[in-house]
């Protein structure tokens, strides 16, 4: 146990790594600010999904690395801890003010749409039963007596309804995965003509039954089976609009990634604009790797450098354009150099890794040979020397912590893994037998943002913007847009060609072959 709490004392500035001075601080906010959109276009249509809580997506806060640390971040940099010092506009306020009325009015939709559908599933399962019942009550005198077959159809209409029961529970009744901006439109369809179906058959039997009052009883229940056939029929109807309509894929969605180009494929069935962008994001949070803000600051600052070298005067006041034009041509020919740079630093950087990788598998590989799993006789004689799994990665974490923070650092992965949660994830590793190699799987390369805290790294609301109508099926060149708080999802759609094949027929005894000799073969 002391060996614990010396490592969390020795280590303690690693959970705070990503903190720096309020100076390095604001300049970092400020240089990774995205500047707001301006988009002149009326034409494009923009609405909202809201997905499950959780924080905004990479917000401006001190997890943003700066390039100016050295290799020793892990233990010169300042934590500052307690309050901080925000300054809002009245714009951040209205925008604030807008969001929630937006997340108040999804609220209010979802709840209005939930009970709906809950009002008119119980009118549809007690329909059946107050059809039987209500002759039971009003005249049961005058009724017919209720004959073997009758009493059969009771149990057909019982087991009917439990069918009816458990498969609207499993096609219906299921967490909702997001909030969309539209309505589907399939569901609205299928709640309209349950709707509909379930008024006519009331109207038919207030009439015909209730107002004549009807003795004959076994005609009373076969009616009511007939509704209960009829309800799982449009039951089979709502499977096939609302799950197996989609599967077959028809168009394929090619998604990128609006800063660093990465992109992705999926095949999609029959579906609308606003389902399509919700399937794209749920194959974003595992497909993708996460987005890494820093990576880009790099290629940033090297163009800024190389514009800031060009400086054109007029010296007379004339137009010069001439000259002008010769100084750019000069500046553009001293300028072509900067590729030799470019590589130079890509060299030295893969050197860079490669090196740090290195230390860090053997740093790794020498900290896990220091454990040793007992088994229950040997837990017996050495009780005082047994430790549990986080105890363990408490005494290993040191030979291993600066390692890990350098290699971290070179790779610009360091604001996504604190101290804590490294510890967690070895102390997992020990617990099962899992190798050096497995624990450094995580860290040698960056992972998809489910891999990672989903409170820091999911995005709350995505924007889809299309031109066409975010309910209307996805159609050959459709291209959308999902935008995020820093970056956005562009999604082309190409529809999948018609393929037309052809047989031929080979007839196995065809298969006869020749030897042919010539002179000069030493056959």
């Amino acid at each position: 146990m002391s060996t614990a709490m010396d490592t969390e004392s020795t280590y303690s500035g690693y959970s705070h790594y990503s903190g720096h001075s309020k100076k390095a601080h604001r300049q970092g906010r400020d240089r990774h600010k995205s500047p707001r959109s301006k988009d002149g276009s009326r034409s494009e249509k923009s609405v909202t999904i809201q997905t499950p809580p959780a924080e905004p997506l990479l917000g401006n806060d001190a997890s943003r690395a700066e390039e100016g640390q050295d290799d020793n971040w892990g233990e010169t940099t300042t934590a500052i801890t307690g309050t901080s010092e925000h300054s809002i506009s009245q714009e951040d306020i209205a925008r604030i003010s807008k969001d929630l009325e937006d997340s108040v009015g999804l609220d209010c939709k979802r709840y209005l749409g939930l009970t709906v559908a809950a009002v008119l599933g119980l009118l549809v399962f007690l329909t059946p039963i107050a059809f039987i019942l209500l002759p039971q009550i009003l005249w049961r005198d005058d009724l017919e007596p209720c004959g073997t077959v009758c009493e059969g159809l009771f149990i057909s209409v019982a087991f009917k309804l439990l069918i009816l029961l458990i498969g609207t529970w499993a096609l219906f009744f299921r967490q909702p995965k997001a909030d969309l901006p539209r309505v589907f439109v399939f569901r609205a369809l299928l709640l309209v003509l349950i709707f509909l179906f379930v008024f006519s058959y009331w109207l038919f039997y207030g009439v015909r039954i209730l107002d004549s009052k009807d003795t004959n009883y076994q005609g009373i229940v076969q009616y009511a089976v007939s509704l209960v056939d009829a309800l799982l029929f449009i039951h089979y109807l709502a499977i096939v609009l609302l799950e197996l309509r989609q599967l077959q894929p028809m168009f394929t969605v090619k998604v990128v990634r609006s800063t660093d180009g990465e992109s992705r494929y999926y095949s999609l069935g029959h579906l609308s604009i606003q389902r399509a962008a919700l399937v794209v994001l749920e194959n974003y949070y595992k497909d993708f790797t996460v987005y890494n803000p820093t990576l880009l600051t790099a290629s940033k600052s090297r163009a800024a450098k190389h514009m800031a070298g060009l400086k054109v005067y007029n010296v007379d006041g004339n137009n010069a354009s001439g000259q002008s034009r010769a100084m750019i041509a000069a500046a553009a020919r001293r300028r072509d150099s900067s590729h030799n740079e470019l590589y130079y630093e890509e060299a030295d950087h893969e050197r860079r890794v490669k090196k740090r990788r290195a230390r860090l598998v053997v740093a790794v590989e020498e900290a896990f040979t220091h454990i040793k799993r007992l088994q229950a006789e040997e837990q017996q004689k050495a009780p005082g020397e047994m430790m549990d799994p986080r105890e363990a990665a408490q005494a290993i974490f040191p030979s291993m912590a600066r390692a890990l923070q350098k290699y971290l650092r070179t790779t610009r992965q360091q604001q996504y893994h604190s101290m804590e949660s490294i510890l967690q994830h070895l102390s997992f590793c020990i617990t099962n037998n899992m190798t050096p190699k497995a624990f450094l799987e995580r860290y040698l390369s960056p992972g998809p943002t489910l891999q990672y805290d989903r409170d820091r790294w999911f995005s709350k609301q995505w924007t889809l913007v299309s031109e066409e109508a975010v309910t209307s099926g996805l159609q050959d060149g459709v291209v959308f847009v999902l935008k995020c708080l820093d970056f956005s999802l562009v999604v082309n759609v190409k529809k999948i060609p018609f393929i037309k094949l052809s047989e031929e027929f080979i007839d196995p005894k065809s298969h006869k072959f020749v030897l042919r000799l010539q002179s000069e073969t030493s056959v």
